[in-house]
């Protein structure tokens, strides 16, 4: 199962995104959307799931939770927005993936048995040097395994 994961849009989507989530099976955004209209354009690539971001208001910020388990292959996602809940409560028992948003830096990394993911930020700036950049999380793999694209 390939997933398309990107964070903080903040209503901003490049182009560049489509060609990136070409072929995925489910895009997870990490926060900080921006718009709804950015979640009705990545539905039409494969089914989305989306958490708040601390920038999601209004219409978005009442409509989408914290964080969610997902259930991928073989493997169980946490997915929240910003890493220091995860630093607080612990990984969930059982959670071998953990997507984060928030800091604009994107990074793959495994600690203790668990894959961590930060796609960066797909809306524009970074705070890495890079441009716009997304990742490609494989659960067909065990371990998940997950790169950054460049947009």
């Amino acid at each position: 199962m390939l997933v398309g994961v990107l964070s903080d849009t903040h209503g901003a989507l490049p182009p560049e995104v489509d060609a990136a989530f070409e072929g995925v099976e489910r895009i997870v955004h990490a926060g900080d959307i921006g718009a709804p209209w950015v979640i009705d354009h990545l539905e039409a690539i494969a089914p989305v799931v989306a958490v708040r971001g601390n920038m999601d208001t209004g219409d978005l910020g009442w409509r989408l939770q914290d964080q969610v388990v997902l259930q991928m292959g073989v493997h169980r996602v946490l997915v929240t927005h910003q890493p220091s809940h995860v630093a607080r409560s612990g990984v969930p028992e059982g959670v071998s993936v953990v997507i984060t948003g928030h800091t604009h830096r994107a990074a793959v990394e495994q600690v203790d048995g668990v894959l961590y993911v930060n796609p960066g930020s797909a809306g524009g700036r970074s705070r890495d040097g890079r441009g716009p950049t997304v990742a490609l999380l494989d659960c067909a793999t065990d371990p998940a395994t997950a790169r950054i694209v460049e947009l």
